[in-house]
Parts: C-alpha cells; sequence; structure tokens
C-alpha cells in the first residue's frame, strides 16, 4: 500500500500538487467543534456597508479608541465607518500605494503585516507599539490573504488582549485535512480562544465549501471575536446567517455556513 501511495503522490507532484494522508475526520470534528459561536448581550452591528468589506460586530463600541486594519483593497468602508464614530483606523498593506480613501482619522503604512521586520514586513506589536494609545481599547480588523496564522502565532498575549474586537477573514481553512494544516490552524484558534470568544462566523462565498461526510469545511470563513471580560451572558448561536449577513461576491452563488459550525 505505501508503495502505491508514494507512486500516487509522484505522479500528482509532476502536475505541482502533493497528496497527503488526513487527521481522522472524527479529530476535526471535534475541532471545529470547539468554534461554535455564542450569543452574548451584545447585538450584532454591520459595519462597512452591504458588499464585501462590511462585517458584524458585537455593539460594544464606547471606549473603543483605535482600529488596526491590515490588508487593503479598493474599499475602506469599515474603516470610514469607525472613523464616523470617532475611531482613529491605522491601515497597512505593501501591495498598494495607498489606500482608496483617507481621512483625518485614517493613516496608512506601505508594508505587510508578517512575523518579522524589514522594508516590506512588520510584525503588529511592533506596529501597534509605534501608535496605539496606552488608554481605550482597540479593534484588530486582518484580512491579509493567509498570514493571519504566522502574525497571530507571533504576537504576545499581552499585545492580543490590547484588543475588545476582533475580526479575522481566515483563509485555507480547507487545510484542516492536511495534517500539517490542522495542526497550525489549531494553534491559532486555541491561542484566540484562551481569552476571546467567537461570536461570529460568515462564509466567504468565493470558494464553496469542501466535505467529507456531514464536515463541510469552507475554505474561507470570516470570524468575529470578543473578548471575554466583555461577556456577561452567552449562549449557543443557532441562527444562521444572521439577517445583516450578506454575499460578499454578488455575482457567485452563496451559500449558508454549514450545519457542522454551530
Amino acid at each position: 500500500m505505501n508503495s502505491i501511495i508514494r507512486s500516487i503522490r509522484e505522479r500528482f507532484l509532476g502536475f505541482g500538487v502533493y497528496i497527503n494522508r488526513t487527521p481522522d475526520i472524527k479529530v476535526i470534528k471535534d475541532f471545529v467543534s470547539e468554534l461554535s459561536p455564542v450569543k452574548t448581550e451584545h447585538r450584532l452591528i454591520r459595519v462597512g456597508g452591504d458588499a464585501d468589506g462590511g462585517y458584524l460586530i458585537p455593539d460594544d463600541l464606547v471606549g473603543i479608541t483605535q482600529c488596526f486594519s491590515p490588508g487593503v483593497s479598493n474599499i475602506a468602508n469599515f474603516e470610514i465607518d469607525l472613523t464616523a464614530r470617532g475611531i482613529e483606523c491605522f491601515l497597512a498593506d505593501y501591495s498598494v500605494e495607498k489606500p482608496p480613501f483617507l481621512n483625518e482619522l485614517m493613516h496608512f503604512e506601505k508594508k505587510f503585516l508578517g512575523s518579522e521586520n524589514d522594508d516590506v514586513y512588520m510584525t503588529l506589536g511592533n506596529w501597534m507599539s509605534r501608535y496605539s494609545k496606552t488608554d481605550g481599547d482597540l479593534i484588530l480588523q486582518m484580512d491579509i490573504e493567509g498570514s493571519e496564522y504566522e502574525v497571530i502565532y507571533e504576537l504576545q498575549r499581552e499585545t492580543l488582549l490590547r484588543f475588545r474586537i476582533i475580526v479575522i477573514e481566515f483563509h485555507r481553512l480547507d487545510n484542516l485535512f492536511n495534517k500539517s494544516g490542522f495542526d497550525l490552524i489549531k494553534l491559532t484558534f486555541r491561542k484566540l480562544l484562551k481569552d476571546f470568544s467567537i461570536v461570529h462566523i460568515h462564509p466567504n462565498n468565493c470558494s464553496p465549501p469542501i466535505a467529507s461526510g456531514d464536515l463541510e469545511i469552507p475554505p474561507v470563513l470570516e470570524f468575529t471575536f470578543l473578548r471575554n471580560d466583555r461577556i456577561a451572558h452567552r449562549e449557543p448561536q443557532i441562527e444562521f446567517p444572521h439577517p445583516l449577513d450578506r454575499p460578499n461576491v454578488s455575482e457567485v452563488a452563496n451559500y449558508k455556513l454549514p450545519r457542522c459550525w454551530y
């Protein structure tokens, strides 16, 4: 059997595809069950408009002074909405020259977020150390095309705790079917879940879920986290999609969050 698998692997490698064994499906299911969202005393509101770039966050913004938002595209509606509420926003992305919009409360740095500091990359901790205020909580909104895992893994816990609300678009979640991918994703989420709870999940309909039996893994999911000290009451969230959810890609068929996620 091993020789057959090796032969298949080598054949697919010729097409640039590597085949590996998956973790036990029950192990993946058990991990996914740890990510079930909770409903809290804070209702969810939509910030950033009704298209891609809008996110659901808890209505718990009083006392938040700044937002750090790495990953810039052709829209900045989330940051525009926050600045209208008096929240200062810091944006970063090496792949663009500037955001599509800037105002007096929006600041841009031409760098990628990563696990080191050089002419192209900076760590989240380094970025925050230069601009974050000592008073007030922060928001993190991160869409950095797969680099989110190394950024969270590198971040110190005390720095992470500066954030009250975290919104991350997680990419390549279908790597849960790969042992090394599963380990990295599990480490990242367990680090976050030490001090935060998931309060919303929204599938980005840019890619349909990948299924193994009744386990369905959307490759791209938007997660909203709320720091645990902001939660006095919690119960399982069982209604998806939320009335304020909107498809990311309007011209592509939408799909619900698979039932195994809540």
